[in-house]
């Protein structure tokens, strides 16, 4: 595919899932990235640390990519930048804070000096080949949260990234109400919009009643020890905790790593000037208890984090019976169970906990139905092009635009090639866009060969057989027989046994040319002990032969 005189959009990741955003947009010939993120594994991938979205479709097209711009600095957002920047080997452009979290990847990536790095201090428009480019400040639940206009020669494109409405956010000042507008009369071709929330029948919510609700919440808990866990990213609510902390003339102990390097990384770039003095983690069990709020990380049911550690007694902050635990986070899908598990050891120590749910103390980071329908009004773009949700998510926004009276809109998923102008939007074709999957220091197809086996194995176990035979085929040695992940339990003894009888007689039985292959005694062995272990465990194993030739 070369492109023409033309603008097209295709997203890499992003589109159809939550997370993993990698976006591209295409001016007469000229590609710009927008985010270079990756998310967590799920269940699905067995023994995988991220995934990453295949990027081989730019990759064929380097010298033609003009750079890649960071909306903010989430990890579905930046994550992969350490492990695709170098290669890319186009610069990178983010703000300050986003930079500067960016470049700590770098560092410990040990590419800092390989990679271009351009901190974006303005909100003035920056040149990238054929677009323009400018951020344009949004709330959302990290500092410096950024949508994008980019101009080209065709129309100009608003992107979102992720954001909402709020009107007390507590960290930075987000573009308001009359300046989208400008925007919008200035002629907006394509809005491309986040639509994470877009079921959500209400506003998403102030960071500025999250404020009142922490203060009111750990207020209330005279003579407790109080642990908040939250999102580390989310500076507003570690500036909110700090408040609420001296508010409640508590002491303020942060136990986890990614809090101390969002903290760190936020004061060097003007936030959180006014935070507490902290006290360590070591000393905070000899604050009394009710004079203690401890902010922590492992919100999601993270198992190597600060509250599953705590939870498990392996932390030095403790808790007691009575004590509280406030949940100032969203649950994100897929970590229900991890969530639960820690939740319920909290619990079984008669530790209290407290959710959203049940108080005001979180609010999410992305718009409403009603935050979506205000941001039509003052854009008014020609186009809608849903992003970052799942397919039920973006057709619904797609829905929504329709109702609200934009013109057109568009329904499209990772891969899919769309033209926005002249005479869009339009779907061209479906490009490559696979996933890829960091495995210890590999990164892999996901698809490939050894997460296929590796999820086979998590399913149904592993037996291998190990035998000898003569160049002619014939058995030279008992065949044995090991299993791993096979419940049998008692019946393993007989099971065994069977299956050297007729793994042995499956090798007896074949006849002529078939008999001096190799690969056909190797293959005849499998299934036959792949039918054993199905009549006795009811399950199909992976079966491994090791043949040796005497």
């Amino acid at each position: 595919m070369k492109p023409a005189k033309e603008l097209l959009f295709l997203a890499l990741g992003g589109s159809g899932e939550i997370g993993m955003n990698v976006n591209l947009y295409c001016c007469d010939g000229k590609w710009l990235m927008v985010d270079l993120g990756m998310t967590f594994a799920d269940p699905y991938y067995p023994g995988i640390d991220l995934v990453f979205a295949d990027l081989d479709f730019i990759e064929q097209r380097l010298d033609d990519l003009v750079g890649i711009v960071l909306t903010h600095a989430h990890e579905d957002h930046i994550g992969a930048v350490p492990y695709f920047a170098q290669d890319l080997g186009v610069p990178l452009y983010a703000t300050p804070f986003t930079a500067k979290l960016v470049h700590e990847k770098l560092v410990e990536a040990g590419i800092e000096d390989e990679v271009e790095l351009n901190v974006i201090d303005h909100l003035d428009r920056f040149e990238l080949g054929p677009f323009g480019v400018r951020y344009v400040p949004l709330a959302h639940s990290i500092a410096e949260g950024n949508a994008l206009l980019i101009d080209t020669p065709h129309g100009r494109i608003f992107h979102t990234g992720d954001w909402k409405l709020d009107d007390e956010p507590r960290i930075g000042t987000p573009a308001t109400e009359e300046e989208l507008t400008a925007i919008g009369d200035e002629g907006v071709l394509a809005l491309v919009c986040d639509s994470t929330n877009v079921f959500n029948p209400k506003p998403s919510g102030s960071e500025g009643e999250v404020r009142a609700g922490l203060l009111e919440a750990v207020g209330a808990q005279k003579g407790r020890r109080v642990i908040v866990t939250t999102f580390a990213s989310n500076v507003a609510r570690l500036q909110t905790l700090g408040e609420v902390a001296e508010a409640t003339n508590r002491k303020l102990c942060v136990a986890g790593r990614s809090l101390d390097r969002i903290i760190r990384v936020a004061q060097s770039c003007g936030y959180l000037k006014n935070f507490p003095d902290l006290v360590h983690m070591d000393d905070a069990m000899d604050v009394p208890r009710g004079e203690l709020l401890v902010l922590a990380t492992g919100g999601q049911g993270e198992p190597r984090a600060a509250l599953a550690r705590i939870a498990g007694d392996q932390h030095p902050v403790r808790l007691e019976k009575g004590d509280v635990v406030l949940f100032s986070s969203r649950q994100i899908p897929g970590n229900e169970l991890a969530i639960g598990r820690i939740q319920n050891a909290l619990v079984e120590k008669g530790v209290r906990i407290v959710t959203d749910r049940q108080s005001m103390i979180h609010v999410s980071g992305h718009p409403g139905r009603p935050e979506l329908v205000a941001l039509y009004d003052w854009i008014r773009p020609e186009i809608l092009v849903p992003v970052h949700g799942e397919i039920r998510h973006m057709a619904e926004q797609a829905q929504l635009g329709l109702d609200e009276g934009i013109p057109k809109t568009i329904l499209q998923k990772n891969g899919d090639l769309i033209r926005l102008a002249p005479d869009g939007p339009k779907k061209l074709s479906e490009e490559r866009s696979g996933r890829l999957v960091l495995d210890g220091d590999i990164i892999a197809p996901a698809d490939g060969e050894g997460v296929v086996a590796r999820r086979k194995l998590s399913q149904n176990g592993l037996i291998t057989a190990a035998l000898a035979v003569r160049h002619d085929g014939q058995l030279v040695s008992d065949v044995e027989i090991a299993s791993i992940g096979i419940p049998l339990d008692e019946d393993m003894e007989a099971f065994v046994a069977e299956a050297k009888v007729e793994a042995a007689q499956a090798v007896r039985n074949l006849k002529g040319d078939r008999k001096r292959d190799r690969v056909a005694v190797a293959e005849t062995v499998r299934l036959a002990v792949r039918r054993t272990g199905q009549r006795w465990s009811g399950k199909k194993p992976v079966v491994q032969v090791l043949l040796r030739e005497s």
